[in-house]
This record gives C-alpha cells, structure tokens and sequence, in this order.
C-alpha cells in the first residue's frame, strides 16, 4: 500500500507469523497476572499448578514459533565450536565488562567501549591453567525480554545452553536491577542455575485402550498429589505414563521432568566494577553464596575468578604410566568427577577397554599406594595409573576354542587323577 512519499509491501505469511507470536505472548502475560493476583494457600495450590503448566506449555510455543519465523529470534545459537576440557559462558547486560574480562583472562583481543553493543557476536577465548584448557564465550549483552526474542537474546541463551558453567557477568552499580533480570530470562529459556536435577521418575508410554497414569510417590510430598499430576499431565495430552516421586518437589519440579528439555548448570555471579561502590555493598555481594567481586579497571581479585572456575568445572587431571617406567607427567587427561578408570580407558582406545585386567593407582583415590583396582574405581585428582591388558597369548587362549578344550581335558586329567 501507498503512504506519503512510500510504498509498504506487506507479505500475509509474515504477518500471520507475528499474530501468532503476539497471541501467546498476551496468554502468557494473562497467565502470570493470574497467578500474581491467586493467593497462595493449600486450597489454592492445585489451581496454580495448573496454571504453571498452562504456562510452560506457551512458553515452549514461543519457543518454537520464534524459532521457526527466522531473523534474530532464532534459538540455535552462534556457530562457536566447541574446544578445550571444558566450554565456559559469560551472559550478561551490555556494558557490564564482559569483553575487558575476557581480555584479562586469556590472550584473545575483543573490542571494548564505554558505549553499549560493543560486542555484536560470540568471540571464543582459552584459559590455560593447571594443565587445562578451558574455553570462555564473551557473549553479546542481552536485554530485558531476550527470552522473547528480543536483541539476539535467544542466540546468546541457546549458546549459554552448551556450556557446562555460566558466568553471570553484573555491574555491581545495578546487582538488584540485573541480577533477577538475567534470571528470570535464563529460567525462561530452560536453564537452571545451581539447582539439582528433580529426583522424579516419569516414562511416558504409548496410548493404549486404557489410559491409566501410575503415581507412586516413596517420600512425603507436601507440594504435589496424585491429583494434581495426573491433572498437568492431561494438559500435556498425556494418559499413559509413570510416574515415581523420590523426593519433596515442587510443581515446577514436576512441569520441568514433563517438559524434558531442562537444562541444570552451575553458575557463578561476578560482580564487576565493585570500585564504585562501598565497602559494605562489597562486603554484602561477596558474602552472596556463588558470587565472586572484582574490578576489570583494578585487576581486583582476576585470579580467584580463574581458581573459583576450576573448582566450579571440578575436572580431574589423571596421568598415565607404563610398568617400569617413571609417570608422564607433561599433559594430564582430563576427566570429570566421577568419571571411572573404565571411562578413561575408553578415551585411550577400545582396546584398553576389552582387553582390560586390571590397573595400577597411585593418589588420593587409592587406598594404599599402589592399589590394584578394577573398571570401577573412581578417579581423582593428579591419580597415576598403570592399565595392564591382556597379552598376545592371553588373548589366543580366551578365542581359541582348541586351547581351551585342551586345558579342559588337563583339568578333567588331574582331577581323575585326585
């Protein structure tokens, strides 16, 4: 159509795209100003369950409207490739200094300005510490409303997903604006911050002709029932599942399992520019549990930023020796906590896995030094390992099957013989 001195050419499949967008989102605002005016008592609890699920379900359509209407409301993220023993995210407003830190921390070069947006995609840098390599992500800022596709907010979260700690970069001038901001937008999007994942059991099963829901809960619930269960399954059109509660949890425990596509990650706050503000402010950030303060500008406090990732990431160094030889102690594997000797075997080659006796530890993990263990043993950090696989001749014995008749009949020989 013609207006002024322009012409506008309006294209209907867009249009129906963005009425769809606009549609949930007023859903989703009617359903939180419901949920802000409902009292919260026991009478009220099932009718706010409901309504939580009611608005999980429309913010997963936002999700996947956005998504599939292209521009910057995409969810995949930006093409950063993942490197290292571990992949670090900074997320946070613009401006906040997450480029300067990301200078002070590694060798990598990224612009930084006393203007908003200095940083328009990701710049992926290394820190090298303890024989490690762990990869930072200086992040775009995101604004209020990322979650809805604003700004390239859904880029940033959906790369903030594949990293296994989130840095939550504040300016410490605004820690009680930015903080619950970044997030409820990070709650939006499916990340939980430092929270475990639900111990709750649910198998969704193929709809038969009877639709029965089992419920079995082995612990005291005081925030779900049957009920109320059965209830948000139905309005994820679900009627044939199993459910188990092992723990206390709450509704949007329950919604989270039944959504399925949570993501639970450690996260650390930092507290930047902490030179503008006083001594009790400083006091008061530092004292806040996951929280660290520092000053880019001052160099305050960088190290412990770099020594509290690697305890957050809690990674395992193991090295490896072989029988007769000193350790090699010039570049360490690195594990996870909890990982096994089997685990790392499987890192060395299949090999050391199927042709496995047993190993050799020397460290903290061990009893006594050295101590004989077996697949399972947990590993710790800076353990030495010696692996012994089965010889040549082992392994002919264990696969020919004329050996082992014979040592069959050896057997059956020296026990006639008894």
């Amino acid at each position: 159509f013609f207006f002024g001195d322009f012409y506008f050419f309006f294209y209907p499949c867009v249009g129906s795209w963005f009425g769809r967008i606009m549609g949930i989102l007023e859903k989703i605002k009617d359903i939180e100003d419901e949920i802000n005016r409902t009292q919260k008592n026991k009478a009220t609890e099932g009718h706010l369950g409901l309504l939580k699920g009611k608005l999980a379900r429309y913010r997963s359509q936002l999700i996947e409207e956005s998504s599939g209407g292209g521009g910057a409301g995409k969810g995949t993220g930006f093409e950063a490739a993942k490197s290292g023993d571990a992949r670090v995210s900074m997320v946070g407003f613009p401006s906040a200094g997450k480029s300067t830190l990301l200078n002070k921390l590694t060798k990598t070069e990224s612009a930084t300005g006393a203007y908003e947006f200095t940083t328009l995609t990701c710049i992926p840098g290394v820190i090298e510490y303890k024989g490690t390599e762990i990869q930072l992500l200086d992040l775009p800022g995101i604004i209020e409303g990322a979650s809805e596709g604003k700004g390239r907010g859904k880029q940033v979260i959906a790369t903030a997903r594949t990293s296994d700690l989130i840095l939550i970069i504040i300016d410490a001038c605004k820690a009680e604006i930015q903080r619950p901001l970044l997030e409820y937008e990070m709650e939006t999007m499916g990340i939980r911050l430092n929270k475990p994942r639900p111990n709750i059991y649910l198998k969704k099963k193929p709809s038969a002709s009877m639709n029965i829901i089992s419920y079995t809960a082995t612990c005291k619930t005081t925030h779900l029932s049957e009920k109320l269960c059965r209830d948000i399954l139905h309005g994820y059109k679900i009627h044939n599942a199993e459910v188990l509660i092992r723990e206390d949890a709450t509704v949007d425990d329950f919604i989270d399992v039944v959504e399925g596509n949570r993501q639970y990650l450690p996260c650390l706050y930092v507290y930047n520019k902490v030179d503008t503000i006083t001594l009790e402010e400083v006091d008061r950030l530092a004292r806040t549990p996951n929280s660290i303060v520092i000053s880019c500008q001052w160099d305050l406090n960088l190290d412990q930023v770099i020594e509290t990732i690697w305890e957050e990431l809690d990674l395992v160094r193991v090295y490896t020796k072989k029988k007769g030889q000193p350790p090699d102690f010039g570049q360490p594997f690195i594990m996870k906590r909890g990982d096994t000797v089997e685990d790392l075997c499987n890192r060395l080659h299949k090999d050391f896995a199927s042709k496995f006796k047993y190993a050799m530890v020397w460290g903290t993990s061990a009893k006594h030094a050295p101590q004989r263990v077996g697949k399972e043993h947990l590993l710790d950090d800076e353990d030495v390992l010696q692996i012994m696989v089965q010889t040549a001749a082992e392994d002919k014995k264990q696969l020919d099957p004329r050996t082992a008749r014979d040592l069959k009949k050896r057997e059956e020989k020296k026990k006639a013989k008894k």
